[in-house]
């Protein structure tokens, strides 16, 4: 990934956060056919080897799993993104010389594919998965409120799939490069709008407070 000093995420921690908080990213796998992907909620695990894991499902019908173990895999962590105006810099007033831009956060995991199909490991990611994502809901749904049979059944249609990391790259661009006077209108231009642009101003702004 491009990443400029400025908008690179450098820190092992700080990855690891985003990491934590991703919900659904896209895996691509690179085989002798060429490219596939799937979209896929997936958990990290700090826990194996240097760099840790993320781990997730497949439909059986999906022919990605059946690259198999070692394929080169990237997974790709998408953050907030948001179009940047160039109307609402201050230097726009005072040269004219800006231009738009987008403004986002964005992880890549590298390393390499394992497929899991034993039930037991996929029955326990399966209810971490559950766990995580119904977690906020006023009336969490649990893996136990669907009879047992039918879970059965439903974990025979899928296979496990885990992402061993060899690297993490991170990068936010969130005008970093720009004015103080300039990240300020950005992040006014940009708050009060659709939810993804509000989540843009309010990683600017957590980035121009750690940068003060």
């Amino acid at each position: 990934m491009y990443r400029p000093a400025h908008f690179d995420i450098a820190d092992a921690d700080e990855l690891h956060s985003l990491l934590q908080a991703a919900e659904a990213l896209h895996l691509i796998t690179s085989t002798s056919d060429g490219m596939d992907a799937s979209m896929l909620p997936m958990l990290f695990d700090p826990a194996p080897g240097e760099h840790g894991s993320l781990v997730g499902h497949l439909a059986r019908a999906n022919p990605q799993w059946r690259a198999g173990d070692g394929t080169p895999a990237l997974a790709i962590v998408p953050g907030a993104d948001a179009y940047v105006s160039p109307s609402w810099y201050a230097t726009k007033a005072e040269t004219g010389k800006v231009v738009p831009t987008w403004n986002y956060t964005v992880v890549h995991v590298h390393g390499h594919l394992r497929v899991h199909d034993d039930p037991e490991w996929l029955g326990a990611l399966v209810r971490a998965l559950t766990d995580r994502h119904e977690a906020a809901l006023p009336r969490p749904w649990s893996v136990d409120d669907a009879p047992p049979d039918y879970i059965a059944a439903s974990l025979r249609g899928i296979v496990g799939v885990e992402l061993r990391i060899d690297r993490i790259e991170g990068k936010r661009k969130l005008s970093q490069n720009r004015t103080a006077a300039d990240v300020e209108g950005a992040i006014a231009g940009l708050s009060g709008r659709e939810p993804a642009s509000q989540r843009v101003a309010d990683d600017m702004r957590a980035a121009s407070d750690h940068s003060d």
